[in-house]
Formats: C-alpha cells, structure tokens, sequence
C-alpha cells in the first residue's frame, strides 16, 4: 500500500449518534468498502506554543489556520511508521503536509532538531517549527476511528471517531491512547473527506436522516476543557 504525503480537499464534519451512524451504515453500504487501516486507534500529539498560539489563533476561525502534529495507528514501537503532519486550512479547503518516519526518527529529529533528510516536506515542518520559536508537545488525542472509502471514488472517505479521549501529561505516542473524555458514549464523530462535491446517494442519506454539518475540533475542545479547569486527570485515566 502506497502512503500518501500530500493531501488538497474539503473536510466535512458531523456529530451524530451511534444509531445514526448504524443507519447511515446501512443506506450506503453498497456504495463504500473497509479502508485499508479499517478499524484503528488514532493516536496524535499536537504541538504549540507554551501559550497554546496555534489553537487559540484555530478557534478564531481565521481564513487561514495551520496544526502540526505527530500521529500513529496505536501504541508505536521503536520502529513502527509515524506521521509528521502540517495541516493547513485555507477557506474552507485542508492542505496536508506528511512525512512518514519511524518512531525513533521522529522522536531523534524532535528532541535535537536535526533533520532526517532534505525533503521539501521535512523542510516545511522543520520551517513551521521553527517560525513559531519551538513548537512543544502540549496535548496528546485518541480516538478509536472506523474509515470507509467510495468504491467508485478512492478521494472520499469517511470516517467515524469515537471514544474521543485526550491528556496533557505523558505527552509521548509511546504510552498508549489513555485519556479523559471528550464526548458522551453515545456520540461519535463524522467527517466526509473529498475533493469533488458529494455525490448524491450521499447527500440523500444524510438527508432522510436529518444529519447535517458543524464544527468541532478536537484539539479545541480539549483545550477548552483544560482552560476551564474541568479537566480532572491527575496520574492518568484509562478511558480506551
């Protein structure tokens, strides 16, 4: 399987309840197939300022928005392939920027800062890194992802995450996907990637289900949470 490092498209998002995501499953199961990581648990630590710059300046909702984050499919091992991601988002439209590595090179190239190769990718990061004077880790997020993609159309996928979980101690891939939780058990989150518009067995579905767009950010939310103070984790929390 070939691995994707350059992504353009629109990212739609939902929050629906797990018996619509069952129904919504079943009105357009013909139309889609099991993406190739399936069922999985996403793993992302996030990066920002001592002062959460980048977040702060996300919820804003500014014409243009940019995330880096480090991101793996479970618990990685010394070699196991990690994602350096540069999520940009300019009106409306997510530019992505991935490098995969493995974990030990990762983690080499974050704590000394030298990079692993010359890639235009590599120098994006290392650049967005370096403008904002010392990106950190300040949050880790799991969810536990199911992913679908078009037969006829491999640019939409769809994705549903659930068991939405973060923390903002142990801020290392390596220590599992334990977290306090972001939203109820039964709630889940849809997001509808693609390049082109919908196509309409999709738009209908949605429609007799009465499902309609928002906006939800996870990294947002758990900022929020650990702004207001209602965030209780103290040692840690298994919530996978």
């Amino acid at each position: 399987m070939s691995i994707q490092t350059v992504f353009e498209r629109t990212e739609k998002k939902y929050i629906i309840t797990l018996s619509q995501r069952k129904r919504l499953l079943e009105l357009i199961e013909k139309y889609i197939r099991d993406d190739e990581y399936g069922e999985s648990t996403v793993c992302s630590l996030y990066f920002d300022t001592d002062d959460y710059r980048l977040i702060r300046t996300s919820l804003e909702k500014p014409v243009y928005k940019e995330k880096l984050r480090l991101r793996s499919y479970s618990t990685p091992k010394e070699n196991s392939n990690v994602f350096l991601e540069l999520k940009k988002k300019y009106e409306g439209v997510v530019y992505k920027r991935r490098r995969t590595l493995s974990y030990r090179s990762a983690m080499n190239y974050l704590e000394s800062g030298k990079l692993p190769d010359d890639s235009q990718i590599m120098k994006e990061i290392d650049y967005a890194i370096n403008f904002y004077n010392g990106l950190k880790p300040k949050v880790f997020i799991a969810y536990d992802r199911t992913a679908f993609y078009c037969k006829t159309d491999r640019d939409l996928r769809i994705t549903f995450d659930r068991n939405v979980r973060f923390r903002t101690e142990e801020l290392d891939l390596k220590y599992g996907s334990y977290g306090e939780r972001i939203l109820p058990h039964n709630l889940c989150i849809m997001e509808i990637k693609a390049l082109s518009a919908m196509p309409l067995w999709l738009v209908k579905a949605l429609s007799e289900l009465n499902i309609r767009p928002g906006s939800f950010s996870k990294y947002g939310t758990a900022y929020q949470k650990i702004q207001s103070g209602n965030y209780l984790m103290n040692g840690g929390q298994n919530c996978a």
